[in-house]
């Protein structure tokens, strides 16, 4: 029987009654129950779309995976070629810097007054006093030397809670 016939025999069924046994209406009622339903073809439909995003997700996941791979590699790769142009820089700052003060004349009288007071008169003549780009570089080994060239963007500050006063009498405790 298909949907066609089931539905022409439940119409003649209707309030008044028909002629039909016992074991037809059981026969209609168990095939009419065997279609599916509205729900039951949303189930199916909503879990088939369910199994597709799964697939493309997992899919997708392994091509996500490599990329963030590569860029990680890539990022890697920057900061050690940033990190060597730093470090060559540095080296090359304090090679001059060496250099430079070797280099200089220093002419220094001191006197036994000026041993006992612990001053000293003199003269340094040195190319750092006029040179820019040493002051460039020594401010460039601060910044070195104190982290603030770090790769951290974030400025960390020492916390420290706040302490009870310790001054008597004044914050109102009866010490």
């Amino acid at each position: 029987m298909d949907a066609n016939e089931i539905m022409a025999l439940k119409a003649l069924d209707g309030n008044k009654g028909t002629d039909m046994s016992s074991y037809e209406h059981f026969m209609i009622a168990e095939k009419t129950s065997r279609r599916p339903s509205n729900a039951a073809i949303t189930g199916v439909v909503l879990g088939g779309v369910g199994v597709l995003a799964g697939v493309a997700a997992w899919v997708s996941s392994s091509s996500y995976a490599h990329a963030k791979a590569q860029g990680n590699a890539a990022l890697i790769a920057a900061n050690q070629t940033n990190n060597s142009a730093l470090m060559a820089y540095i080296a090359n700052a304090l090679a001059t810097e060496r250099q430079i003060r070797e280099g200089e004349t220093i002419n220094l009288t001191q006197t036994l007054n000026d041993t006992q007071t612990g001053s000293q008169q003199g003269s340094i003549q040195s190319q750092i006093e006029n040179s820019a780009t040493a002051q460039a570089q020594a401010t460039l080994m601060t910044q070195a030397l104190l982290g603030n060239l770090s790769e951290n963007a974030q400025k960390v500050q020492l916390y420290s809670a706040p302490q009870p006063c310790a001054c008597p009498c004044s914050c109102g405790s009866n010490n």
